[in-house]
C-alpha cells in the first residue's frame, strides 16, 4: 500500500458528522469536524468535497467504514465496507491508542455512554440518550445564556475557588439552579465549576451507575475538551483522566481502523467506496407506509439519480430485501463484465 492510500472513517450523528483520513501506517492525515444540522446526506457530501480539496487527485480510498446513528445512511452513500455501531468503533479507537485502556467515558453533542473494556473487549457498556443534561448541546445553551464562548467555559471553571452547588439531574432545574447562584452573587468561575461537577454526579449517577471503572481512563468525545469537565470527573473518581490526541473523531478513527481489518480480509482493489466523486452525485431520500401487514411499517428509501440504492424500517425484509438482491445482482453482473464472461 503506497503512501497515497487512505482508509475512509465517517461517524454520523445527531450534532456532528466527523471524517478522518487513515494511512496504512496508522498515522491520521486528515480529520474533519462539521455540524450536522438536521442534513445528514448534504453534511456527508460536504465532508467529502472536502477532504476531496485536500488530497491529491491520485488518492485511493481503499476501505471505509461507518458509525454513528445515522450508520445506516452513512454506508449506503459512501458505499461502507463495514458498519458497526458507536460503542465498538469508540472502543477499538481506544484500544487502538492504548491496549491497556479499561473504562471509556464518552460524552458527545446529545447523547453519553460510558464503555468498560477487559483485556481488550467490551464488558459492559452504557448510553444516556434521553436527558440532555450532561451533555454538550446544554454545555453550548449555558455559555451562549452566560455570554462567553464555549472554548472559555472550561478555563473559566478552572479559576474556581469555592464551586457552587448546583442540581445536574435535570437540564431545567440545572439552568434554573445557575440563575439562581447568580442572582445571590456567586462568582461566574464558582458556578461554571459547580455545573461542572454536577454534570458529572449526573453521568457517574445515571450512565455510570453500578459500572466498575478502573484505570486507565480514556474521556472522549466533543466535551472532552472541557478541562472543567475533565477535572470534576478526577475529582469524584479519584483517578487520572486520558484524554486522547484525537478526542473529538474517535468513532471516526474506529471505524477507520475497523475497515483497516475488513481490507486485511480481502483484496485490496475490493471496496464498495462509491469514488470522491460522490460529493456531486444527486441523492434523495423518502419514507412510505407499506400496508402489507399490521405493522405499518414506515419504510425509508434512498435513491441516487432515479436509482434505488438501499431501504430500512420494514420489519420483514420485503422492501430492503428486495434492494439488497438487486445489489447482489448489479455486482455479479459487473464482476463478470471485468472477467470477460
Amino acid at each position: 500500500m503506497g503512501e497515497d492510500k487512505f482508509f475512509l472513517g465517517v461517524d454520523v450523528g445527531s450534532v456532528s458528522t466527523n471524517m478522518v483520513l487513515l494511512r496504512p501506517d496508522n498515522t491520521l492525515q486528515e480529520a474533519l469536524y462539521l455540524r450536522t444540522q438536521g442534513r445528514p446526506m448534504q453534511t456527508i457530501q460536504e465532508g467529502i468535497k472536502l477532504l476531496r480539496s485536500r488530497i491529491q487527485n491520485s488518492t485511493e480510498i481503499i476501505g471505509v467504514g461507518a458509525t454513528g446513528s445515522a450508520r445506516q445512511l452513512a454506508a449506503t452513500l459512501l458505499g461502507a465496507d463495514v458498519v458497526k455501531n458507536e460503542i465498538t468503533a469508540h472502543a477499538v479507537a481506544a484500544s487502538r491508542v492504548n491496549p491497556e485502556v479499561q473504562t471509556i467515558l464518552e460524552i458527545g453533542g446529545q447523547d453519553s455512554k460510558i464503555i468498560i473494556l477487559r483485556d481488550g473487549v467490551v464488558s459492559d457498556f452504557a448510553m444516556n440518550t434521553v436527558c440532555a443534561a450532561g451533555t454538550g448541546s446544554f454545555l453550548d445553551q449555558q455559555a451562549a445564556r452566560l455570554g462567553i464562548p464555549i472554548e472559555e467555559f472550561g478555563p473559566l471553571a478552572l479559576q474556581s475557588k469555592n464551586p457552587v452547588q448546583i442540581a445536574g439531574r435535570c437540564s431545567v432545574f440545572a439552568e434554573s439552579d445557575m440563575i439562581h447562584k447568580q442572582q445571590l452573587g456567586h462568582s461566574l468561575p464558582d458556578i461554571l465549576a459547580g455545573l461542572c461537577m454536577a454534570m458529572v454526579r449526573n453521568y457517574l449517577n445515571n450512565v455510570g451507575k453500578n459500572k466498575d471503572i478502573k484505570g486507565p481512563i480514556f474521556f472522549q468525545g466533543g466535551v472532552a475538551a472541557n478541562p472543567g469537565i475533565r477535572k470534576a470527573f478526577e475529582e469524584e473518581l479519584g483517578q487520572s483522566i486520558i484524554v486522547p490526541e484525537h478526542f473529538g473523531v474517535m468513532g471516526a478513527l474506529g471505524a477507520a481502523f475497523l475497515a483497516q481489518e475488513k481490507a486485511l480480509s480481502r483484496p485490496e482493489s475490493q471496496t464498495g467506496f462509491r469514488g470522491l466523486q460522490l460529493a456531486d452525485t444527486q441523492f434523495q431520500a423518502k419514507s412510505f407506509e407499506c400496508s402489507g401487514c399490521a405493522n405499518r411499517c414506515e419504510v425509508v428509501e434512498i435513491m441516487q439519480e432515479g436509482v434505488s440504492l438501499a431501504r430500512w424500517g420494514d420489519r420483514c425484509g420485503k422492501w430492503s430485501l428486495t434492494v439488497e438482491a438487486s445489489s447482489d445482482i448489479g455486482l455479479i453482473n459487473q464482476q463478470r463484465e471485468q472477467r470477460g464472461a
